[in-house]
């Protein structure tokens, strides 16, 4: 009988690990998020780039049409990049925020830095709750 509970313990600890070592690096996940807004708004999707905003930022654009339209006249690097590439990430409070930085190149020829702040929800998962651009793309870092 101690032989088989030494077994199932053995088994649960092993599936445990396991779990643990293959569950989605949140780093990963959270940039997968951001280049499905950035072809959600490529695609002119507002419904698709909407469902990534943190209840903060759904609290102040209610609306996904008023979130889109201010998304198109204030992020227009973010809204229909030329191209983009990833630099740097940090976590912070144990992963409770993600910051990426992404590196854009405007269709009109500007380049531009955005730093994405991602937050964890109480479900575990994450939402986009604000960025932040700068002309700019040089990685300083965040």
């Amino acid at each position: 009988m101690r032989a088989i509970l030494a077994i199932f313990i053995l088994l649960a600890a092993s599936l445990a690990i396991f779990s643990a070592t293959h569950a989605e690096d949140p780093i990963d996940a959270t940039r997968t998020m951001i280049e499905a807004q950035i072809k959600a708004f490529l695609n002119d999707d507002a419904d698709a780039a909407y469902s990534y905003a943190a209840p903060g930022i759904k609290a102040i654009y209610p609306d996904k049409d008023v979130f889109f339209a201010m998304v198109k006249k204030s992020y227009e690097p973010v809204y229909h990049p030329g191209n983009y590439a990833f630099g740097r990430s940090r976590t912070i409070d144990n992963g409770a925020m993600i910051y990426h930085e992404v590196l854009i190149s405007g269709r009109d020829g500007k380049d531009w830095t955005a730093i994405y702040q991602l937050a964890r929800q109480p479900d575990g998962g994450y939402k986009i709750n604000g960025v932040q651009i700068v002309p700019n793309t040089e990685s300083k870092g965040i």
